[in-house]
């Protein structure tokens, strides 16, 4: 594999990264917009939180991939 390889992964995986945070932040407005509202409903409430999180794992696995591993 060729360092040009490499860096295109790198900014693929970037991009991936970029998204995720977006929907993160998307979702974190729209809990705050339904939590807000007099009638909350908590099953949605407690559906996009469960998304939020399984964003957040998602968003820490790609940055994993783009930390070099350093061994001290």
């Amino acid at each position: 594999m060729n360092p040009s390889n490499k860096m295109n992964s790198d900014e693929v995986l970037r991009v991936k990264l970029a998204v995720l945070r977006r929907e993160h932040r998307d979702l974190d407005d729209a809990i705050d917009a339904l939590g807000n509202t007099m009638r909350a409903d908590q099953l949605a409430l407690r559906r996009l939180k469960k998304q939020k999180l399984s964003l957040k794992d998602q968003i820490a696995r790609l940055e994993d991939q783009l930390t070099p591993d350093i061994i001290a």
